[in-house]
């Protein structure tokens, strides 16, 4: 984790702070940095480890909605049995939404702007929703646990504007 926030700082990125191994950066973005800050770090991976990587960035704002609005938090009651997937776009949304149709019990599955929640009861290696959310999206999602999620929040100052975090 270290090395990783090297390379984002080495990127421009200020503020870099990471949470414990779990692969996700909370980042400043600079005035004078535009672009697509996900394909910056990519690349910057794939030179520096040989690595190639699907990196999502989001702004903590939007993270904080994410959390703010788990429509599953009545029913989880384990926060390592709520899984959140976090979609690479549209498309991906409207992959998950057929899903929404089958009864996955005692599992479930709500769908976000930007996120699927997936409450995995008996827990998540044992969830033949969240087996077939990954198998569906392939590298179209990355997901974290509900636990991840909220110190996720709580790193990026829980909604400000400024930080985003990345995975």
């Amino acid at each position: 984790m270290a090395d990783l926030r090297t390379l984002v700082g080495k990127l421009g990125y200020r503020e870099v702070r990471t949470l414990l191994n779990s692969g996700n950066v909370v980042f400043t973005v600079p005035r004078g940095i535009r672009g697509a800050h996900h394909r910056r770090i990519e690349a910057a991976v794939l030179e520096t480890t040989g690595v190639s990587c699907r990196i999502t960035v989001m702004p903590a704002a939007e993270l904080a909605g994410i959390v703010r609005d788990n429509p599953l938090a009545a029913v989880a009651d384990n926060p390592s049995r709520m899984l959140v997937a976090i979609l690479a776009d549209a498309a991906s949304a409207e992959l998950v939404r057929p899903l929404l149709a089958q009864d996955w019990a005692p599992d479930a599955l709500a769908l976000g702007r930007r996120a699927a929640y997936l409450w995995c009861a008996t827990g998540l290696l044992e969830s033949p929703l969240a087996d077939r959310l990954s198998r569906l999206l392939g590298d179209r999602v990355t997901t974290r646990n509900w636990a991840t999620m909220q110190k996720l929040n709580a790193l990026a100052g829980g909604g400000g504007a400024t930080p985003d975090p990345t995975s």
